[in-house]
């Protein structure tokens, strides 16, 4: 699986067809779409490109393979356009490499579960999700936790050794940072799973991290 990983366009339409763009050009098969999509929000400025139809029409062909979290500025009103579910505060996923081992990504915008002290052992208190498991292993660990919301990208391990993962803002980045989208790829071979940081405007890899 290699996944595109998106986050914080806020309603810039240009914004969104250039970073949909790497799907194709890094050969990707999922989207990781991690909120604030459609709507600019009330302490932001209007970003480039502003027209968030024109986000929902650039979607909408990779609807199929989408996953997508709710952002603190996504309204129902807004993901009603969306032809894709989104889920409300927080999904995970589980991608098994060709060797059986299992990489477990927790999805959320990041502004109801703080990174910065999350702990690989979330799933327990989290009962609807567990549920869903097989019952002889409910609560996966969590080896990385994908957000967005600070407009600012990172990728490192938390105090809970929890690797973090912000792709940053395509629209509107901040502390200094240029627009920014982010690359997950499976476990292959003698190869770990592999998340990295790129620049908008030219896919410039930024940083790497390795899970495993």
């Amino acid at each position: 699986m290699k996944s595109l990983i998106l986050s914080d366009i806020h309603g810039s339409a240009i914004a969104a067809r250039q970073a949909l763009s790497f799907f194709e050009k890094f050969r990707c098969d999922r989207i990781f779409l991690l909120g604030d999509t459609l709507y600019h929000g009330p302490r932001n400025p209007l970003p480039a490109g502003h027209g968030p139809m024109g986000v929902v029409e650039a979607l909408a062909p990779y609807k199929e393979c989408i996953t997508a979290v709710r952002g603190n500025c996504d309204a129902d009103v807004d993901l009603m356009m969306l032809d894709f579910p989104v889920e409300d505060s927080y999904t995970v996923v589980e991608d098994a490499n060709e060797n059986g081992a299992s990489c477990h990504l927790f999805l959320s915008h990041g502004h109801i579960y703080t990174p910065e002290c999350f702990p690989a052992d979330a799933l327990q208190s989290l009962a609807p999700y567990a549920l869903d498991l097989e019952k002889e292993n409910p609560y996966p660990k969590i080896d990385a936790y994908l957000y967005g919301h600070t407009h600012i990208w990172k990728l490192e391990k938390n105090f809970k050794d929890v690797l973090l993962v912000n792709p940053g803002s395509t629209s509107l980045p901040k502390g200094g940072n240029p627009p920014t989208f982010g690359l997950y790829e499976s476990a292959s071979g003698t190869s770990p799973a592999k998340f990295s940081i790129h620049r908008l405007n030219d896919g410039c890899e930024l940083a790497s991290q390795t899970i495993g």
